[in-house]
C-alpha cells in the first residue's frame, strides 16, 4: 500500500513539475491540458485521475512556487543574526530578490487575461502567507530587544511585501540600497 502511494505520488509531482516547465516557456493561457499529457507521457484520463481539471494542475504549480517561497523565508529567519537589524534587512533584500528570480511563471511582462487572474490571486496569497510568517517569527524576535515603532503590524508588512514585488519585478534593476532604505522608513528601523 505504501509503495502505491509513493508512485501516486510521484507520479502527481511529475505532472506538477512538466505543467510548470510549460507555463514558463509558453504561459498559462498558451498551454492546453493535450501539451501537458504529451510533456509527461500520460493519457487524458491518468491526468484526469489526478487532477480533475487544468485549474487544478495550476493551483498544484502555484503551491508549489509559493511552497518554495515560504521555505526561502523560512531559510532567511533562520540564517539571520539576532540584533543586526542592517544584516537582516540586507539579506532580505537578496532573498526577494532571489525568490523572484526562481519564480518564472509570469516572467514574460505583464499577465494578461486568465495569466493576470492567476497572478494576483498567487500574488496575493504569497503577501499574506509571507506576512503572517515574518510577523509571527520575526517581528515577535525584533520586540524582544527593540520598540515596534509601527502601528498595524501586518497590515505594513503586506503593504511593505506587496510593494517590493511590484517594484522589483517592474524594476528589476532598481538599487538594493534602495530597497533596503524602503524597509528601513517603512518599519521606523535603526540601521545605525
Amino acid at each position: 500500500m505504501g509503495t502505491d502511494r509513493m508512485c501516486e505520488d510521484l507520479r502527481r509531482e511529475q505532472i506538477v513539475s512538466h505543467a510548470m516547465r510549460l507555463y514558463e516557456e509558453q504561459g498559462i493561457e498558451a498551454t492546453s491540458v493535450r501539451d501537458i499529457m504529451r510533456s509527461v507521457g500520460v493519457s487524458r484520463s491518468l491526468l484526469y485521475h489526478y487532477f480533475p481539471d487544468k485549474e487544478a494542475v495550476t493551483e498544484a504549480v502555484l503551491d508549489r512556487y509559493l511552497q518554495e517561497f515560504v521555505d526561502r523565508v523560512h531559510a532567511w529567519d533562520d540564517a539571520r543574526e539576532p540584533g543586526d537589524v542592517r544584516g537582516s534587512v540586507r539579506t532580505c533584500v537578496a532573498m526577494i530578490r532571489s525568490s523572484l528570480g526562481r519564480m518564472r511563471l509570469f516572467d514574460d511582462g505583464s499577465p494578461s487575461g486568465d495569466d493576470a487572474t492567476l497572478y494576483l490571486a498567487f500574488t496575493r496569497h504569497a503577501v499574506e502567507t509571507l506576512s503572517r510568517l515574518i510577523v509571527s517569527t520575526t517581528v515577535v524576535d525584533y520586540a524582544r530587544v527593540h520598540e515596534i515603532e509601527i502601528e498595524h503590524v501586518y497590515e505594513t508588512f503586506y503593504m511593505l511585501i506587496s510593494g517590493l514585488i511590484a517594484l522589483v519585478r517592474m524594476d528589476p534593476g532598481v538599487a538594493d540600497e534602495t530597497l533596503e532604505g524602503l524597509i528601513a522608513q517603512t518599519l521606523h528601523l535603526d540601521l545605525g
